[in-house]
């Protein structure tokens, strides 16, 4: 038995199978899921668990070398977006659509229970060397 770090055998073994260049979209509830990439879906209930839970505990385990969110964080839900700068001074930003668009091409999506809007960012892994 793992004594830390993600428990959720789906989860740690979907990030296991990451490599270089993967993307992982990291989602809110009610963001749409493309058909495509594997969902681990660990929403249970209305903000349960939240965003920035799940996306704290990603970064504890993924190198990530890029990440993109939809430009409407900034006016529609600021913690989220305070979240992203801190963790991604280079963040890129795109339109909503856009990102949806983009997310088709992910590797994995991991839905949150996250119940405010456009809290949704997707991952570009890195590697450790």
């Amino acid at each position: 038995m793992k004594r830390n770090g993600i428990l959720n055998r789906h989860l740690a073994g979907a990030l296991a199978e990451l490599g270089h260049g993967d993307g992982v979209l990291v989602c809110d509830a009610g963001m749409p899921i493309p058909d495509g990439p594997r969902v681990v879906d660990l929403a249970f209930r209305a903000g349960v668990p939240p965003f920035a839970e799940v996306l704290e505990g990603l970064l504890a385990e993924l190198v990530v070398e890029g990440a993109t969110a939809a430009t409407e964080v900034r006016e529609a839900n600021q913690e989220a977006s305070q979240l992203l700068d801190g963790h991604f001074p280079s963040l890129d930003l795109v339109s909503h659509e856009r990102l949806k668009e983009l997310s088709a091409g992910a590797r994995l999506v991991v839905r949150t229970g996250e119940a405010r809007p456009y809290a949704n960012v997707l991952l570009r892994c890195g590697v450790f060397f």
